[in-house]
């Protein structure tokens, strides 16, 4: 099956190259080669080609002036991370020819951290998550919360094996292969522990007295995943006054199904724990992906007050939405939104749930699941 991709990048390459980063398996490649079918396109994975660009990095502009790609035709090339040196070649391309690039990689870290030339705000940086409900035909939420949405496991026959053989291939190339850890069955312990305690407060003391692994270390880690995409933190929000909000994070993986295989989570059904946990994290990663897809820079966040209220998501300062997984919402649901509405002006208030058809109850809209994420992106949540 082909999905229609979101992401901007065929319009954005026109005026500008581009960083593109995004975990494995999440289709960069794939994407590329479909949208740009007679771009010059370097595969840093392959032996070969790598093995000649290494010894030869200028062949990269020899090629390119002997045979200079037509307009709005970028040149490709894949896992840049692989060879950072390639970017000298880029930078001077882009400089005195015009070239654009779309230079792909799983992890930016490399990149960062071996202090590569980042083409000084020559190319953009854009990221690219699994697919999202908008990219699927006849979407299937329960699917997606068992398995999640890397676009080769979602349709799998065997998506839990094929999740767990992408697990020990994350620990394998993208940790022990560039270094990032001395300690890999540390690590892989602690993506467990990191995995169990997806969507609540960040305790870095009681995630290291789990794991048994220093609390120092246990921040390193969580840095690493970050850095490498798998993960990232999703900071409170601060600005009430009235009801003090609490200062810790929370921490989500960048895909469910990941998250559930780490955590040895299996079957999620409707009206137990575990699926509220796993439907909030799924409209996290589509807040997070249509937030960065449609270049719209409010912040997200959650609010926790001292006292105990709790909104699940915060875009900027005038969206408030909880996620429940409860087929009746009622006035008991509507706590926390009523509760930062003391001190917000709230343009939306919203609860997506399993109810089965849109309610408004007390100013808060109830929205089913699917309607809540059509009109999402349908672009009903804009800042304007």
């Amino acid at each position: 099956m082909k999905y229609k991709r979101v992401i901007p990048i065929t319009e954005e390459v026109k005026d500008r190259s581009i960083f593109l980063f995004g975990p494995r398996q999440t289709g960069k490649t794939f994407f590329l080669k479909e949208n740009f079918p007679e771009s010059r396109f370097y595969n840093l994975l392959l032996s070969d080609v790598f093995l000649m660009l290494s010894q030869r990095p200028q062949l990269i502009r020899e090629q390119v002036l002997s045979n200079p790609p037509k307009p709005f035709e970028p040149v490709i090339i894949d896992e840049i991370q692989k060879l950072p040196l390639l970017l000298d070649e880029v930078h001077n391309l882009i400089e005195t020819v015009g070239v654009k690039f779309i230079l792909t990689g799983s992890s930016p870290i490399k990149l960062k951290r071996g202090g590569a030339n980042l083409l000084g705000g020559r190319a953009r940086t854009r990221l690219m998550f699994p697919l999202v409900s908008a990219e699927i035909p006849d979407f299937n939420l329960l699917r997606a919360l068992n398995f999640g949405t890397l676009p080769s496991i979602y349709l799998s026959d065997e998506p839990e094996e094929d999740l767990i053989s992408y697990c020990g291939t994350y620990l394998q190339q993208e940790i022990q292969a560039e270094g990032l850890t001395r300690r890999i069955h540390n690590f892989s312990r602690f993506l467990q522990t990191a995995a169990l305690t997806n969507t609540e407060l960040l305790n870095f003391e009681a995630v290291a007295d789990e794991s048994g692994i220093p609390a120092r270390t246990v921040r390193e880690y969580f840095s690493i995943l970050e850095d490498t995409l798998l993960g990232c933190l999703l900071e409170p929000y601060r600005k009430t006054s009235k009801r003090k909000p609490v200062s810790k994070a929370k921490f989500f993986y960048f895909d469910v199904g990941v998250c559930n295989v780490l955590a040895g989570r299996r079957d999620i059904k409707p009206r137990t724990e575990l699926f509220g946990k796993t439907l909030e994290h799924f409209i996290f990663t589509e807040l997070r992906a249509y937030l960065a897809y449609s270049k719209d820079r409010r912040k997200l966040t959650f609010w926790r007050s001292r006292s105990g209220f709790e909104v699940d998501f915060l875009i900027g300062d005038n969206i408030a939405i909880e996620v429940k997984a409860s087929k009746l919402v009622t006035r008991k649901h509507l706590k926390g939104l009523i509760a930062l509405s003391e001190e917000l002006t709230l343009k939306h208030r919203i609860v997506v749930s399993l109810d089965d058809q849109p309610r408004l109850l007390d100013g808060v809209r109830i929205l089913p699941v699917l309607q809540f994420l059509k009109e999402l992106w349908s672009g009903a949540f804009t800042a304007a």
